[in-house]
C-alpha cells in the first residue's frame, strides 16, 4: 500500500523517469508529442469546439452518424483537434467519437508489413560487383510517432533498407556474402531498428533472398571448382595405384616362396574366364616348360 501511494503521489515526469525497459525512449517521446500537441488551443479554438458541440447537439440524430467512427482490431486512430493530437493517445480498437467540424483522424495499421528490397548493385570489399536483394518485415510499434515524426513511414523504411543493404554489403568480401548471410541479415536488422526507433517502427526480421554474380565470374568459379575436383581425383587415383602396387609386391613375394601357388593362381584365372561364358579359346601351357627359360 505504501508503494502504491508513493507511486500515485509522484508527478507524471517522475513516473516516466522511473520507467525501464526497451520502450522507455519511445514512451518518453510519445508523451512529449502528446503534451506539446495538446497544449492550450486558445480562446478561438475553444469557441470553435463549443460551436461544433452545439451544432452536433442541434442536428441530432443525423450528426451522430458523422461522429461515430470504428477502427478494426489491427488499427489505431490518431485524432487531431484543430490540428493538435488529442490527449489520450491512439484510439481503438472499437468505437470512438469525434466532433464533425474540428476533429480529424488518421488510421494506422499495426500489422506486420513485408516488402522486397529491389536488387542492388553492390561493389564488395574485394572489388567484385554483385546484385543482392532481400525482404524486410516491420510493424508500427507507436502509432503517434509514426504519424507525427515522419511524413510516410513506409516509404522511408523502404529507402532506408535499400541504403542499409548497400552500406553493409560494401564492407564484406564475396566469400563473406555467400557464407555469412545470417550475420549480414542480423546486422541490417539492428541498423534499421535503431534508425526507425524515432519513427515508432519496429523492424522484426531481415532476410537476404538472392546473390547474383556476373556471368564471367560464374564461369571462372565453375572452372576453378572443376580444376580443383580434377586435381583431387588425380591425387586419389595416384594413391590407389600406389597401394595396389604395394599389394602386388606383397603377393609376388608370397608366390615366390611357394611354386605351387602360381599354379593355383593359374587355375583360378581359368575358372574365372570360364564363368563369363565368352568365346575365348585357352591353350593351357604346362608351367614345367617355362622353368627352363626361367633358369636361363
Amino acid at each position: 500500500m505504501h508503494a502504491e501511494s508513493e507511486d500515485t503521489a509522484m508527478k507524471p515526469s517522475e513516473r516516466r523517469e522511473r520507467q525501464t525497459g526497451p520502450d522507455k525512449h519511445a514512451f518518453h517521446d510519445a508523451e512529449v508529442v502528446i503534451e506539446n500537441a495538446d497544449a492550450d488551443i486558445g480562446v478561438c479554438g475553444w469557441l470553435l469546439v463549443i460551436f461544433s458541440l452545439l451544432l452536433m447537439l442541434v442536428t441530432l440524430p443525423i450528426s451522430i452518424w458523422m461522429c461515430i467512427k470504428i477502427v478494426k482490431e489491427y488499427e489505431r486512430a490518431i485524432i487531431f483537434r484543430l490540428g493538435r493530437i488529442l490527449r489520450g493517445g491512439a484510439k481503438g480498437p472499437g468505437l470512438f467519437f469525434i466532433l464533425p467540424c474540428t476533429d480529424s483522424f488518421i488510421n494506422v495499421d499495426m500489422r506486420t508489413i513485408s516488402f522486397d528490397i529491389p536488387p542492388q548493385e553492390v561493389l564488395t570489399k574485394d572489388s567484385v560487383t554483385v546484385s543482392v536483394d532481400g525482404v524486410v518485415y516491420y510493424r508500427v510499434q507507436n502509432a503517434i510517432l509514426a504519424v507525427a515524426n515522419i511524413t510516410n513511414a513506409d516509404a522511408a523504411t523502404r529507402l532506408l533498407a535499400q541504403t542499409t543493404l548497400r552500406n553493409v554489403l560494401g564492407t564484406k568480401s564475396l566469400a563473406e556474402i555467400l557464407s555469412d548471410r545470417e550475420e549480414i541479415a542480423h546486422s541490417m536488422q539492428s541498423t534499421l531498428d535503431d534508425a526507425t526507433d524515432d519513427w515508432g517502427i519496429k523492424v522484426g526480421r531481415v532476410e537476404i533472398k538472392d546473390v547474383k554474380l556476373p556471368l564471367q565470374l560464374q564461369r571462372a568459379m565453375a572452372a576453378e571448382a572443376e580444376a580443383s575436383r580434377e586435381a583431387r581425383a588425380k591425387v586419389i587415383a595416384a594413391e590407389g595405384e600406389m597401394k595396389a602396387s604395394r599389394a602386388l609386391k606383397e603377393a609376388s613375394l608370397v608366390i615366390a616362396e611357394s611354386p605351387s601357388a602360381l599354379q593355383l593362381r593359374y587355375l583360378q584365372t581359368l575358372n574365372t574366364i570360364a564363368a563369363e561364358k565368352n568365346s575365348t579359346i585357352i591353350f593351357p601351357l604346362p608351367l614345367e616348360m617355362m622353368q627352363s627359360f626361367l633358369k636361363r
